[in-house]
């Protein structure tokens, strides 16, 4: 089976090898162009673009995957098949159905949930006990194919998007395996969505992931964890932004009990005891930087002041960068 693959960052990459090792012949890898990075903005090229290098398969970086040219190009690869993992870009009927076994997707939710392009962050930050991947064949419309097999997978307690996105992204290259071999055989018993039960997840922004202190304690943890590590849950101390980082949840309870003890360092003139979301009430190298909530507070081990690194917020403390009564925003 002559197999196009499309994919771009991290999560495509156990994919791609996944099909290497499996003896898949990979006639074409597409992926987005290389874009600028890190501080001194140099063009940095995608994670698939370096395995496929590595691994000599042809490389195609269009601006846009489309136009009569580009068709041309991927159609004298003479592609059985394609399979897209996180490419970037929705493919138009003409590029899906061009191989002759059509186009397959793995995407990290378990459709009709979580269609769209932040499937791992939105079920982390919605709450959702339970996620996985599903392969479908890809057709007009954001994830709407149908299914070709699905496996569910528990998210872990206190799990980062980035953790579970590196989970999910080998169950996906083993679930990938194992539908095109079902294909190959004329095994597969496909599922049309049920399209009335869809939700959608849409692309995580700077601006979504600014934290709301008006939220309850364990929203505004799963919002931490469902930004880690990019865009980055962020707010502000005075005019500077800054990413938070590991947050653990501070019940009711233990908020109380800190009161007693905040006001003998006479930081503030009332027990934090109300709704008083942003405040810090705590911030120590043992229990870090401790931040009140509508109910219950979120004490967090990482962050990233403007201009640094990530760093362990003890570093961030020592070198007082925040200090308890000071207010986040």
């Amino acid at each position: 089976m002559k197999i196009l693959f499309w994919g771009t960052p991290d999560f495509s990459v156990p994919s791609l090898r996944a099909l290497s090792a499996e003896g898949y012949e990979i006639v074409g890898v597409v992926t987005q162009p290389d874009r600028p990075a890190g501080r001194g903005r140099r063009l940095r090229p995608s994670s698939v673009k370096k395995v496929a290098l590595d691994q000599d398969f042809p490389v195609f970086t269009p601006e846009l995957p489309s136009g009569e040219a580009f068709l041309e190009e991927i159609g004298q690869l003479g592609p059985d098949i394609s399979v897209v993992v996180a490419y970037g870009h929705i493919l138009r009927p003409e590029v899906l159905d061009l191989p002759p076994m059509g186009s397959i997707n793995v995407h990290a939710s378990l459709l009709p949930e979580l269609r769209g392009a932040a499937p791992i962050n939105w079920a982390i930050a919605r709450g959702l006990s339970e996620t996985g991947v599903t392969i479908m064949r890809m057709a007009a419309g954001m994830d709407s194919g149908a299914i070709i097999c699905q496996v569910a997978e528990p998210i872990l307690e206190d799990e980062t998007a980035s953790e579970l996105t590196v989970r999910l992204s080998g169950i996906g290259a083993v679930a990938l395996v194992e539908a095109l071999a079902l294909i190959s055989e004329g095994a597969t018993d496909e599922q049309e969505q049920d399209h009335t039960a869809a939700t959608f997840a849409p692309k995580v922004s700077r601006h979504v992931a600014r934290i709301s202190w008006t939220r309850p304690a364990h929203e505004v943890s799963a919002h931490v964890r469902a930004m880690d590590a990019v865009p980055g849950a962020w707010t502000k101390l005075g005019d500077a932004p800054v990413k938070l980082f590991r947050p653990a949840v501070w019940g009711e309870a233990r908020v109380r009990a800190l009161g007693r003890e905040f006001l003998e360092d006479n930081v503030r003139p009332t027990i934090p005891g109300d709704s008083d979301g942003g405040l810090v009430i705590r911030a120590t190298v043992s229990d870090g930087v401790v931040v009140r909530c509508a109910s219950g507070a979120v004490a967090f081990s990482e962050a990233q002041p403007p201009g640094r690194k990530r760093m362990p917020v003890s570093d961030w403390i020592n070198g007082r960068g925040v200090n308890a009564g000071q207010r986040l925003v």
